[in-house]
C-alpha cells in the first residue's frame, strides 16, 4: 500500500531523512553532519548550498533502502528555525552565508530598537521579543552587505527565506517561494494575529517585502518536489522544528506542554485559539496552522542544551561521545556544588540577555571530568525549570506533565533529574525523533492518511515515565545554587 510519508529534519547540525509508516514506524533513516562556521565573536553561519546537498543526498539515501519506493506518496519538512537564507532568484544561489538562529552580530541593532522604544510595538505585533535570534536583523544585516541588496530585494530579484523556503525552492527547482505560518511567526516581521506580513514591520527593518515568501497552512500544497531526489512527490507539510515536535508529541489539548532537546532546548505550551502576553519575557508564536485556524503556544527556548555536551567531546575532549555523559552523572551522589550556565550565545528565555558568557561554577582541585559532565546535564534540567515555571505563571496553571523528545532524552539519567527538578512527571514518547514524525504528520493529514487531530493524537504512546523523587528542601538548594550562578555569568 502506498502510504509512506519522507520527513526531512533540516537541524542545526545536521539533515536527517526519515520515511515514516502512517503509526510512525521508521522505516528508513539517514543522517549526515555538515560544516559549521565561527567568523567571528558570537558569528554562527552555515552554507546554504551544503545544507542543500547534504539534504538532498539523505533524502535519496533514505529511499534507496526501501525495495519499493513508490510506495512514498509524500513529503513533509522540518527545520531550523530563524536561520537566514538570502539568494538570487535568477541564479539560485544565496549571496551570503546562512546566518544562524544562534547568531548574536545583530545585538547592537536591537539594542538600538530597544533605545528606541521598540519592543513593546515589536511584541505587541509578533508575539516576540526584541533580539538578535530572530529573523528581521540578520535579513536587514545582509541586504546592508550586498551590492544594492535593498534595491534587488524591491525589484524582486532577491528572495530571503527561512531553511524550509530554502529547500522548497531547490527541490521544486525554483517554481515555489512559500513557507508556513508556524516559521513565518519566527521572523519578527509577520503579524500573528492577521497572520499577514506587517507592512510597518517591513517598514521599521527597511526589508522590502517583495522578497518575503508566501505563507501557507502547515498542511498544504507547498509544490512538488521535482530536483535532487530522483523522483517527483509532493511536498504536503512543513512546520518549524519546535511546532513540528508539538505535532508529533500530540499536544492538540490547551495547557499541553512539549520540551525538546537537541542543539537547544525549546518548551512550548499549547494555548488554544487565543495568543496570551507573556508578562515573564516568553514567547507568545504560532503552534500550528491547519484549515485556516491558528493554534497559538507560549515558548521558551534555550539556545544551548545538547550544545553543551558537544563542547564537552570537541573543545574539552573528556569524552568521546554523548553516551558517557549518563554514566559520569550516574557515578556522582551530588553535583558536589559545581554548576554549568552554558551561555555561550547569552541567554534565551526568560533571561534574554545577549551579553551573558557562560562559566563553570564552584570548582574545586577534587572537580573532575564527572562533575563537569553531570553539570552540564543539570543545566539542561534548571534551564526547563526557569521556562516551566514562567509559562506556569503567564498561563495561570501549572501542566500536569512534561512531555519530552530529542537525541538528549536517550538518557535516563537527565529523564529523571528533569523530574526531580521542574517537579511534574516527565513523558517520554517511543518516537523520541517528534519534529521528524509531526513533518510526516502534517503532510500525512494534508494527503488524507489521517482523518483530523484527534486521529493523530490516538497513535502517540508512552515509551517511558518519571515520577519526581527529590525531596522539596534539596530541591531548592540544588536551584538557589543554580540562580547564584547565573547571576555569575550575566554582565551587569
Amino acid at each position: 500500500m502506498s502510504n509512506l510519508i519522507l520527513a526531512i529534519d533540516q537541524g542545526t547540525t545536521s539533515s536527517r531523512a526519515m520515511i515514516f509508516a502512517p503509526n510512525g514506524t521508521v522505516i528508513a533513516k539517514a543522517q549526515q553532519e555538515f560544516t559549521q562556521y565561527y567568523p567571528a565573536n558570537g558569528w554562527v553561519e552555515h552554507d546554504p548550498e551544503e545544507i542543500w546537498q547534504v539534504t538532498a543526498k539523505v533524502c535519496r539515501e533514505a529511499l534507496a533502502q526501501l525495495e519499493n519506493p513508490e510506495q512514498v506518496v509524500g513529503i513533509g519538512i522540518t527545520n531550523q528555525r530563524e536561520t537566514v537564507v538570502v539568494w538570487d532568484k535568477k541564479t539560485g544561489e544565496a549571496v551570503y552565508p546562512a546566518i544562524v538562529w544562534q547568531d548574536r552580530r545583530t545585538a547592537e541593532i536591537c539594542q538600538k530598537l530597544q533605545q528606541q522604544g521598540r519592543e513593546e510595538f515589536i511584541n505587541d505585533k509578533t508575539g516576540l521579543l526584541l533580539d538578535p535570534y530572530f529573523s528581521a536583523t540578520k535579513i536587514a544585516w545582509i541586504l546592508e552587505r550586498t551590492q544594492n541588496g535593498r534595491g534587488r530585494a524591491r525589484r524582486g530579484d532577491l528572495a530571503f527565506g527561512t531553511i524550509d523556503s530554502w529547500l522548497i525552492w531547490k527541490l521544486t527547482g525554483g517554481e515555489m517561494h512559500v513557507t508556513d505560518a508556524t516559521n513565518a511567526a519566527r521572523t519578527m516581521l509577520f503579524n500573528i494575529h492577521t497572520q499577514q506580513w506587517d507592512k510597518e514591520l517591513l517598514q521599521l527593518f527597511n526589508i522590502p517585502q517583495a522578497m518575503l515568501p508566501q505563507v501557507l497552512d502547515c498542511a498544504a500544497n507547498f509544490g512538488e518536489a521535482k530536483a535532487g531526489l530522483g523522483r517527483i512527490l509532493p511536498i504536503a507539510g512543513v512546520a518549524g522544528d519546535q511546532q513540528a515536535a508539538v505535532v508529533g508529541q500530540a499536544c492538540f489539548a490547551k495547557g499541553m506542554v512539549k520540551s525538546t532537546y537537541g542543539t537547544g532546548c525549546f518548551a512550548l505550551m499549547n494555548l488554544g485559539a487565543t495568543a496570551i502576553k507573556s508578562r515573564n519575557r516568553m514567547l507568545t508564536t504560532v503552534a500550528y496552522r491547519i484549515g485556516g485556524k491558528t493554534t497559538y503556544a507560549l515558548e521558551g527556548s534555550i539556545f544551548i542544551a545538547g550544545a553543551a555536551v558537544q563542547w564537552l567531546r570537541d573543545k574539552l575532549g573528556i569524552i568521546r561521545n554523548a553516551a558517557e555523559t549518563e554514566g559520569l552523572a550516574r557515578s556522582l551522589e551530588s553535583n558536589r556544588g559545581v554548576y554549568m550556565v552554558p551561555a555561550f550565545t547569552g541567554l534565551g528565555a526568560p533571561y534574554w540577555d545577549p551579553d551573558a558568557r557562560g562559566i563553570l561554577y564552584g570548582l574545586t582541585r577534587d572537580t573532575g571530568k564527572a562533575e563537569i559532565a553531570r553539570a552540564a546535564l543539570e543545566a539542561v534540567c534548571y534551564q526547563t525549570r526557569d521556562l516551566f515555571e514562567a509559562m506556569a505563571e503567564d498561563a495561570g496553571h501549572r501542566p500536569a506533565t512534561l512531555r519530552v523528545d530529542g537525541g538528549m532524552t536517550v538518557n535516563e539519567w537527565l529523564l529523571q533529574a528533569l523530574a526531580d527538578i521542574v517537579d511534574v512527571p516527565v513523558q517520554r514518547p517511543a518516537m523520541i525523533e517528534s519534529s521528524a514524525l509531526g513533518a510526516a504528520r502534517l503532510a500525512g493529514l494534508q494527503l488524507g492518511l489521517y482523518r483530523d487531530l484527534e486521529d493523530l493524537a490516538s497513535y502517540w504512546i508512552a515509551d517511558r515515565s518519571c515520577q519526581p523523587q527529590l525531596s522539596a528542601s534539596e530541591r531548592q538548594r540544588r536551584v538557589s545554587g543554580w540562580q547564584n550562578a547565573v547571576k555569575k555569568c550575566r554582565v551587569e
